[in-house]
Parts: C-alpha cells; sequence; structure tokens
C-alpha cells in the first residue's frame, strides 16, 4: 500500500524509493497503570503450593500492578492514548495510522478479543476515523515492533504523524501459575514476574534536521521459539506462559549483540557515548548478566541503565514506554542525551531503538 500512497504536499503517484528520507520523532508518550498493588510477597503466598521462593530477592520486583475489575487490555490501552494526546500538540484527526501492539486483547471480561481489532475501536473511540490502522503481535517487542513500522512510513513520506499503543492484561498467566509452581526450576516461574500496564506514543515527522529516533534495528532467531511458549490455559481463565528463563535469557543477550551494534553503527555512537539504555525489564539478575556480557563484547558500557521493575515487574511490551514515562515525569532526560531501547522478546526477537532527546521532555513533570 505504501507506494500507492503520497505524502501531503506530493503529488499523487510520486512516492517511490527515490523520495526524499525523513526523520521521525517520539512526539509524546502517554501511560495508565492499574491503581491496585501486589506484592511479591503477598504473590508467593497465594500460590497452592508452598514455595520456597523469596521472589522479591531473585527478581529485584517488590510489587506489580494489576488490573481490577472493569479493566482490560482495550481500557489500559485506550486511557494511555487519551494521555498520550494530552501531552501533545496533536489533535486525534492529525494521527495518520494507529497500531495496536499488546500480547493480550482482553475487551470485556475475559473476552479474548481478535476481530474486530483493537486497533479499530481504540481509533474510533479517540476520533482518528481516518487512520490507517492494524494490530501488530510480536510478543513483548510489540510496542517497538510498532514503533519500527510507523518510523518506516514517516521516514519513506508516506504519513507525518502515527500512534502505537498496547495495554496489557497479562497478569492472568501469573494468576495461573500460582496453581502449579512449585520450585525455582518451574517452567512457569517467570509468568510470577508480569504486570498489567497501558502505554502510547506518537511519532511524527521530525522537520529541518531536527533530532529524533537515529536507528532502528529488529532480527529474528526463529530457531529459539521453543524457550517461551505462551497459550490459552486448558485448565481457567486466561493464559499460561512456559518458559526456560536462563537458555532464554542467555541466547537472548548473545543474540541482541550484533543487532545493538549494528544499530550505534548507523546512529554513528559508541556504546559509551549513550546517555541511557532502557532494557526489557526481566529481573535485575538478568539486566546486569546482560550488562557485563554486552561490555564484554562491545568494550564499553552506556552511562546508565535504566531499572524500573521494582516498582512495575515485567509489563511486556509497555516496558520501555512506562520506563520512559517515567524518568520523563521526574526529569531525568536532558535534550540532546542519546538513549537506547533494548528489546528482547520471545519467537526470539531482538531489537534496538536509538533516539536523540528533544523537547519532548518539555511537556513533562510536576508543573505540566
Amino acid at each position: 500500500m505504501a507506494a500507492d500512497v503520497a505524502p501531503r504536499g506530493v503529488p499523487e503517484g510520486a512516492v517511490s524509493s527515490d523520495v526524499a528520507s525523513f526523520r521521525s520523532r517520539f512526539e509524546s508518550v502517554g501511560l495508565r497503570l492499574p491503581s491496585q498493588r501486589l506484592s511479591s510477597r503477598d504473590l508467593i503466598a497465594s500460590c497452592r503450593h508452598r514455595v520456597g521462593i523469596d521472589l522479591e530477592r531473585l527478581t529485584g520486583i517488590r510489587e506489580r500492578r494489576i488490573c481490577s475489575e472493569g479493566e482490560d487490555s482495550y481500557s489500559l490501552a485506550l486511557d494511555a492514548a487519551w494521555d498520550c494526546l494530552g501531552h501533545s500538540r496533536h489533535e486525534a484527526s492529525d494521527i495518520e495510522m494507529l497500531l495496536s501492539c499488546s500480547i493480550t486483547r482482553y475487551k470485556g471480561p475475559d473476552v479474548f478479543s481478535f476481530e474486530p481489532p483493537l486497533s479499530l475501536a481504540i481509533r474510533e473511540a479517540i476520533g482518528a476515523s481516518q487512520a490507517l490502522h492494524f494490530d501488530v503481535s510480536n510478543a513483548c517487542a510489540g510496542m517497538l515492533t510498532g514503533v519500527a513500522i510507523v518510523d518506516d512510513f514517516i521516514r519513506r513520506g508516506v504519513i507525518r504523524c502515527g500512534m502505537v499503543v498496547s495495554g496489557e492484561r497479562i497478569s492472568s498467566i501469573s494468576d495461573n501459575a500460582t496453581r502449579d509452581v512449585r520450585t525455582i526450576f518451574s517452567s512457569q516461574l517467570a509468568s510470577l514476574t508480569v504486570g498489567d500496564a497501558g502505554a502510547a506514543v506518537i511519532l511524527e515527522r521530525a522537520e529541518n534536521g531536527a533530532p529524533g529516533i537515529e536507528a532502528v534495528e529488529f532480527a529474528t532467531y526463529a530457531e529459539h521459539d521453543h524457550l517461551c511458549i505462551g497459550k490459552a490455559c486448558a485448565t481457567a481463565p486466561g493464559a499460561t506462559m512456559k518458559t526456560k528463563p536462563r537458555k532464554l535469557h542467555d541466547v537472548a543477550i548473545k543474540s541482541a549483540v550484533p543487532t545493538l551494534a549494528k544499530a550505534l553503527e548507523k546512529s554513528g555512537l559508541r556504546f559509551d557515548e549513550v546517555d541511557h539504555v532502557i532494557p526489557h525489564q526481566t529481573s535485575v539478575r538478568a539486566i546486569r548478566a546482560g550488562q557485563k556480557y554486552v561490555k564484554q563484547e562491545l568494550g564499553s558500557m552506556a552511562k546508565n541503565v535504566i531499572f524500573n521493575l521494582e516498582s512495575f515487574g515485567n509489563t511486556a511490551s509497555t516496558t520501555h514506554f512506562v520506563a520512559l514515562y517515567q524518568q520523563l515525569q521526574e526529569g531525568k532526560f536532558t535534550p540532546g542525551e542519546q538513549v537506547v531501547l533494548l528489546c528482547y522478546a520471545s519467537g526470539l526477537v531482538v531489537g534496538a531503538v536509538v533516539f536523540s532527546v528533544d523537547e519532548l521532555v518539555e511537556r513533562y513533570g510536576h508543573d505540566h
């Protein structure tokens, strides 16, 4: 379709591989967190079998947010979209593409909706009625995959503005894991790390050579797809997930290095010139081990690695933008800084997005 759609200001039929290359930027970010908190201690206490695991010490996760009655994937995504627009200079009518990228697609109590897609419901609810829309599924890499797609459309001049949104009511896998987990070696142990969240981001064309997204790189290693399998639970509502966490982490980190290196090369950066890295929030131990391996392989390390899993756990496809929003609200970014969003997800998928911080920071914090 892209080859047949002319960007605004370009004559019909003029879009081709020769069209001027543009740059995209993150224009605004939105967040919706459920109010209910569940501590790791209480979660372990709710397990059917006596489990001798200090989950907080093992993972670094003190608590996570979980949905209450009336909250689902759709409501989290929709509220995040509204919050994103609340921080944006754009109206919903400016959005030309809207992608919904969640793993979970709950719309109502235990109703998992494939058709009509959540992207359509969100588009109609916020009034972006002219936007091209579709859902994307790519496990925990979902939102960054959506960013890659919208970034590509903007770079090629097909659109000027797009939204990527996700609502993860993924705590059902945690509920179901509490019935089966017995030891630290359980294949469902990783399910006890997840939390619910909604996030949204608007991308727009960066005008006149302004800073923005410098590089987007993804790779898939499908030979490792068996290391993390999610499916409908056979004995209770919701889903179940089984992993081989140590093997998955080892393969993900080793596979991520060449993708990260390629993204840095495209950006013209050494890793020690990167100010902040937001990795996928799995566990403190896993992230620390990943830092050590990446430094060994690339010969340097970013100045700061951001952790937010203590309070939120692993929020699946929303994890990078939950962390990004928190950093913006707390005033932790300065214009001109370089940030890398680093993802790895079952599939196996690895990806890196490199961007420069700009005036986005001016619309966040307690005074805004």
